[in-house]
């Protein structure tokens, strides 16, 4: 009963700022991030769904007044915004062993909603892409991992998860993160291309890191679409295209190191004995996919190659992420 209450009361807040804003056009995107998408196993970083609304905000929306507050920030170049609300599940990877894995990662449920602000510039061949990211949320039973995790094994006929009483603590987060992206505009041969690099840092009791990447897209249109899907750990990621521009596509490709100081879901709970991980300073990702785009719509996806993350880990991870947005 309590952790519905915490999953409903989440839901219900996200609700209210989305209809606030839905009577303006907007993109609604569908994300789902699981590891049978890439490499056919089922643990560590399992499954991750979100819904986000991203929109531009009218001029007296509250968005821009709460960009003319922040430092570095104004409420006349806010360029976007969105709302998001997801789920994500965490297990060791055998979840047939109902005792305490102790050399593996802890399991966790993580619920949470976000806000996003935007502010894109347009220079001399190059464009300029930052984004503000506020995310509050849940870990732990409340969070509802087990019990969507154990439903749908159940539907699909596939190994019940036997050690989700050994989950982190219900424990509330709030984390803050800001990312900057330089793009580099140009062609390659018949291809439209933009590469450059990126920093960013986030602060909070879920995750804290510093993080910097390069990036690449490559293809057909790249004036009338942008962004590379963000994955876990990242808070948000700005998805955009024209709509009624035709049929567009991009291959992209991203490399990103993360200095991590802190993380809750190997860390273990902060104010709470718990299940914890020797977790390792330095993480590695190497991200590859494809997006298409048609009208109102866009289809992304994308693969994820991510080194160990805490010291007993046999292997690094792989997963999928699979994105579909569309204009409404």
């Amino acid at each position: 009963m309590k952790g519905n209450l915490w999953t409903r009361t989440g839901l219900a807040i996200v609700m209210a700022a989305i209809s606030s804003t839905v009577c303006a056009d907007g993109i609604l995107t569908l994300k789902s991030e699981n590891d049978i998408f890439a490499s056919g196993d089922d643990g560590h970083y399992t499954n991750g769904f979100e819904g986000d609304w991203s929109f531009r905000p009218g001029p007296d929306h509250w968005t821009r007044e709460l960009a003319g507050i922040i430092p570095g920030w104004s409420a006349s170049a806010l360029d976007g915004a969105a709302y998001r609300v997801g789920q994500q599940i965490y297990t060791p990877e055998d979840i047939s062993e109902r005792g305490l894995i102790e050399d593996d990662r802890p399991y966790a449920g993580v619920l949470y909603a976000g806000l996003s602000l935007f502010d894109d510039q347009q220079l001399t061949g190059w464009r300029r892409t930052s984004g503000l990211f506020f995310d509050v949320g849940l870990v732990g039973p409340g969070a509802g991992g087990h019990t969507v995790q154990q439903n749908f094994h159940h539907l699909i006929d596939s190994d019940e998860p036997k050690g989700w009483h050994n989950q982190l603590r219900n424990e509330p987060f709030v984390n803050v993160a800001y990312q900057t992206a330089w793009w580099k505009q140009g062609q390659l041969g018949a291809l439209e291309a933009e590469y450059g690099p990126s920093v960013g840092v986030a602060v909070g009791n879920l995750y804290t890191y510093g993080a910097t990447g390069l990036g690449l897209r490559l293809g057909q249109g790249l004036d009338k679409s942008f962004g590379i899907p963000a994955v876990a750990p990242s808070q948000g990621s700005r998805i955009f295209f024209e709509k009624n521009s035709g049929f567009n596509w991009y291959l992209f490709a991203n490399v990103e190191g993360r200095l991590m100081a802190y993380n809750m879901l190997l860390d273990g709970n902060t104010f709470e004995d718990s299940h914890s991980v020797d977790r390792h300073p330095w993480v590695g990702d190497a991200q590859l996919g494809l997006a298409l785009s048609w009208n109102r719509w866009q289809l992304t996806y994308s693969s994820v190659w991510r080194t160990h993350e805490f010291e007993s880990q046999d292997n690094g991870d792989q997963f999928g992420s699979l994105t579909l947005s569309t204009w409404l």
